[in-house]
């Protein structure tokens, strides 16, 4: 768990051409997928790690390929619900907005402000 956390931090440090960057993002969502397959409790790992995969697509201004990584971290979290549902939520909007798929943004950003008012403990 820690090399995915370190991986994501690396990604995190690096520009949005830096082929470091996609690199330690395709590792960290590999090992969290991994991780997963063997322990549900490390499936908020995964979804954090496509939700980083997906914010790299879209700097990067390929929100086509971000659009399946964002889609996955929504219904990884779905399930949990609160914060990381809220956050994943806010990237899927963030990636059909940048699709000009503006109804679906929307229905995202409110799905995740409903989420947001009804769980105010996260």
């Amino acid at each position: 768990m820690d090399a995915v956390e370190g991986l994501l931090a690396y990604a995190q440090s690096r520009s949005r051409w830096s082929p470091a960057a996609a690199g330690s993002v395709r590792e960290a969502v590999e090992r969290s997928r991994a991780l997963a397959a063997v322990d549900p409790a490390h499936t908020p790992l995964l979804a954090r790690s496509l939700r980083a995969a997906a914010g790299l697509m879209l700097r990067r201004g390929r929100p086509g390929e971000a659009l399946t990584a964002a889609q996955e971290a929504v219904a990884l979290a779905r399930p949990a619900g609160g914060a990381a549902l809220v956050i994943s939520l806010g990237c899927l909007s963030e990636v059909y907005r940048a699709l000009r798929r503006y109804e679906d943004a929307a229905a995202a950003r409110e799905e995740a402000d409903t989420t947001a008012r009804s769980d105010p403990g996260d």
